[in-house]
């Protein structure tokens, strides 16, 4: 297929035969006058008596409980960058085919003319009021770390800025299989992170989080090292900065076990995949370009695991693996935030997925006769109907565990999968 065809081919899916990805249908019987009467005046009164008596009716009375609000000024779009925050609706819409297709959540997509984080803090906070949660997109850092904890602190239901912590879920998946297979451990291993901005950052917290040692953890910026002894250092890099004598990225990577690239395309070289120790880690994660292909690293290195974010080479680290199912478990238990916890929850739930047996139905939607745990598959397929069965549950217990949640467990859940303390 020619470039031009394949554009031709994006274009006309999303114009044709009505333009978008989404609608908006009907839940109740709306075919008499009776009720007609009930879903509009004057049936609609008791409802709204009920919730100004009581806003927690809100869940109970409206479609609240199950709407996120995906919500994006188009300042960070996929690789475009600052498109503008009417561009970037296509990418918001399909989110929202995203979260209903894979978790059955409803959501409105909304695009916010606001470069100003002040003022989208204030657009967000003002219509929030609407939702059961919201998922920031696209907004580019610094802006974005501010936008999410303003949004966090101001609003009683989960905010959750995915191209930080959707990242972050599916890289520690990812990593804590890779590091078994390779005979590693997190708290052992030597992670050098390429990218300090929101993805980078966020992985790097929830791996510290999970057993990783900050001594042994280096993330680089366009300077090289982030250390200890650097004048220029914001406070998001600032809480990276280890007292280290590395100070370029290749002697970083001549002594890392693992390698993530959250930066740009081909700023990884097959010479510094070669000095790395035995066994090593890639992940490549820049997209459509990846740091360093596969092809490449392999020429070099044949005892390497390696994922990057493309699904045509094995181990996609895909966002659409964790937030459908992270907001789903939140959700159903009314949840005021997504913190810390749920989030290990997630990743460690996703990764357990990975080491059982692939279902048919993965198998036939990859067209391969057979898929197992090993260096090519360290997370699990997006297409994995059981997804479902293990990362809500294990964001709702660690939700209730935790005291942000408004309800209890709820009971037509699995008991969860794993523990969420497992170390």
């Amino acid at each position: 297929m020619t470039e031009y065809s394949r554009k031709q081919e994006a274009l006309d899916y999303h114009a044709k035969p009505r333009p978008g990805k989404l609608a908006i249908s009907v839940t109740k019987p709306f075919t008499t006058y009776g009720e007609l009467s009930l879903a509009y005046t004057p049936g609609v009164a008791e409802p709204v008596k009920a919730i100004r008596d009581d806003p927690e009716d809100a869940y109970r009375y409206t479609s609240k409980g199950n709407l996120v609000a995906v919500i994006s000024n188009g300042t960070a779009v996929l690789g475009l960058g600052d498109t503008g925050a009417l561009a970037s609706k296509p990418v918001m819409e399909g989110k929202a085919v995203l979260f209903k297709k894979f978790a059955d959540v409803n959501v409105f997509d909304i695009e916010v003319n606001a470069d100003d984080p002040a003022d989208f803090i204030d657009t967000v906070e003002r219509i929030a009021p609407t939702f059961g949660g919201i998922n920031l997109e696209d907004i580019a850092a610094p802006h974005c770390f501010e936008i999410e904890a303003a949004l966090i602190e101001r609003l009683d239901i989960p905010v959750f800025h995915d191209d930080q912590h959707g990242t972050a879920i599916i890289v520690a998946a990812g990593l804590i299989n890779a590091l078994e297979l390779q005979g590693k451990t997190l708290a052992g291993a030597r992670i050098v992170c390429m990218g300090a901005g929101a993805a980078g950052v966020a992985s790097m917290k929830l791996l510290l989080e999970m057993g990783a040692q900050l001594d042994n953890v280096f993330m680089c910026d366009r300077r090289g090292v982030i250390h200890a002894d650097r004048d220029d250092l914001s406070e998001h890099k600032a809480q990276f900065a280890t007292r280290t004598d590395l100070r370029s990225v290749d002697d970083a990577i001549a002594q890392a076990d693992v390698f993530i690239g959250l930066s740009g395309p081909d700023t990884v070289s097959k010479e510094q995949i070669a000095t790395m120790p035995a066994r090593p880690i890639v992940f490549a994660l820049s997209n459509p370009t990846p740091e360093i292909s596969p092809e490449d690293a392999r020429s070099v290195r044949d005892d390497l695991i390696m994922a990057t974010g493309r699904s045509d080479y094995p181990n996609q680290i895909n966002n659409v693996l964790g937030f459908p199912y992270i907001f789903r478990g939140a959700l159903d238990v009314r949840a005021r935030r997504i913190n810390m916890a749920m989030c290990v929850a997630a990743a460690r739930a996703m990764g357990e997925l990975a080491r059982q047996p692939v279902p048919n139905s993965v198998l036939e939607a990859h067209e391969q006769r057979e898929m197992a745990f090993g260096p090519d598959y360290i997370v699990p397929s997006p297409f994995d109907p059981r997804l479902i069965d293990y990362i809500p549950p294990a964001v709702a217990r660690a939700a209730v565990d935790t005291g942000v949640a408004r309800t209890e467990y709820p009971s037509h859940y699995p008991q969860p999968v794993v523990e969420t303390d497992r170390d």
